[in-house]
């Protein structure tokens, strides 16, 4: 949903990519429908593994509470949003996850997007 909800708002300035440490290789039906609520079709993406993101570079790694269970992945900032997995969990507990993935996105966007106009205003 992460990846989702970032392209959803932050496409012009963020790339998304997404994974977990234990992929089940299928998108959960309710995250689906937490998604389609916001206009987003999550069908197009499928579950990816950590080992897919290896070899790449990030600005930003953000985990949501594998703890020792996330490999190093190499990024300028990790960040840690600690919020819970709604496997297993009804609905609401997907739309609870949802909405703070979509706050802690927010708040991630207006602070890429400072950068960026930070670094524009510095190289001119």
């Amino acid at each position: 949903m992460a990846e989702a909800i970032t392209r959803l708002y932050a496409n012009d300035v963020i790339e998304a990519a997404s994974a977990g440490s234990r992929p089940s290789g299928r998108i959960n039906p309710l995250a689906i429908e937490a998604m389609a609520e916001l206009g987003y079709d999550l069908n197009r993406h499928r579950s990816k593994s950590l080992d897919d993101m290896r070899g790449r570079e990030f600005d930003f790694v953000i985990t949501m509470g594998c703890g020792d269970e996330c490999p190093f992945l190499p990024a300028r900032h990790h960040v840690e949003w600690n919020i819970p997995d709604p496997k297993g969990g009804s609905l609401a507990t997907f739309r609870q996850t949802r909405d703070l993935i979509e706050k802690n996105v927010r708040i991630l966007i207006e602070r890429v997007r400072a950068d960026h106009a930070n670094s524009q205003s510095h190289s001119t």
